[in-house]
């Protein structure tokens, strides 16, 4: 009888706990911040000197085609968005930029320009930076690194004492890879070491604890295409991995105290793909998931936490047009 009584409870127990996450997707604030271009997609965002500034790519499609330019957008209050940047490269597609803050106080939008035909043909990192204001964004300029050029793709930036470390991806000899690099100029950066992570390694964000640890959230596309979290200790050359039970697409991830994470991606679905926010433990359990307003072509959640909310910008074409938005998150909502 207790035995009974016990799975009731937990029954009922899921359901309420399902219940509550439906009520509170449902009632998401949700804004459409950009759609100008035919294609709108893959925003980051940061906030700096009391704006929010966002970065995304404007093309024809999807694919690259030489159409792809990066926009940069300023809100004082996540409403009212107005364009404070263009970055573009002449016969090249400008791709995902992703943003971080300079130890000399200054954006820093690092980018992948390349030619594709079948497969990329050239490919390779580029920066820009703002003023100290926040405006007046330089042209693009390639970035400098001490390997082998290949098709390199460095897809994030992340500072931690002065230092910027960033993963570049690559193909070498048939096969995949991922290495850190580090930087002090955001310009010329410095082999680290190579993750020890198979399975088509790419896109991955950086984060470090409050002890200086480094986590990595890496995706893979061959094999089982799970996504991996690995963790280094200073100098960052000995590495852990934890094969997560999700597989990845645009991952982003930071720490919302000091024993979970909270992640954002793409969850794919046989039913289709939809932009979802995970709270981990911070070996990359999922404790709960929440799917956001999305579908289609979605995903590359901008993460910032902001007056006790987690503010995210994605896009999607669950419109019909593929468009950046806008929504937020009490923190006490992920945490309940």
């Amino acid at each position: 009888m207790k035995t009974c009584f016990l799975f009731l409870l937990m029954c009922v127990l899921q359901l309420t706990y399902g219940f509550s996450e439906e009520i509170m997707k449902d009632s998401l604030e949700v804004d459409k911040i950009w759609d100008k271009a035919p294609h709108n997609a893959f925003p980051d965002m940061i906030r700096f000197k009391g704006d929010f500034y966002v970065a995304l790519r404007e093309g024809n499609n999807h694919m690259p085609d030489k159409s792809g330019v990066v926009r940069i957008l300023k809100s004082k209050n996540g409403k009212s968005w107005k364009s404070v940047g263009l970055l573009e490269e002449e016969d090249r597609d400008v791709r995902e930029a992703r943003l971080s803050v300079t130890p000399q106080g200054k954006i820093m939008v690092i980018t992948a320009v390349g030619v594709y035909d079948e497969g990329y043909t050239v490919l390779y990192p580029m920066v820009s930076f703002s003023d100290t204001k926040g405006g007046n964004f330089t042209s693009l300029k390639r970035v400098n690194m001490d390997m082998e050029p290949n098709l390199d793709w460095m897809w994030r930036v992340t500072w931690h004492n002065n230092v910027g470390y960033g993963i570049v991806y690559r193909n070498y000899n048939a096969e995949k890879e991922v290495h850190l690099l580090k930087t002090t100029d955001g310009i010329n950066f410095n082999h680290v070491a190579q993750l020890p992570i198979d399975g088509g390694p790419n896109e991955s964000t950086i984060r470090f604890d409050d002890k200086g640890k480094m986590y990595v959230l890496v995706r893979r596309e061959d094999d089982d295409k799970m996504g991996v979290l690995a963790k280094s200790n200073y100098p960052y050359k000995s590495w852990t991995t934890k094969k997560l039970t999700k597989r990845l697409g645009g991952p982003n991830f930071m720490f919302l105290d000091d024993s979970s994470l909270v992640m954002g991606t793409r969850d794919y679905r046989k039913d289709g793909a939809k932009t979802v926010i995970h709270l981990t433990n911070l070996e990359g359990k999922i404790n709960k998931s929440i799917d956001l307003p999305s579908g289609g072509d979605t995903s590359y959640p901008g993460l910032v936490i902001f007056k006790n909310k987690l503010w995210i910008v994605y896009y999607s074409s669950h419109e019909e047009k593929t468009s950046i938005y806008l929504t937020k998150i009490p923190l006490k909502t992920l945490k309940q």
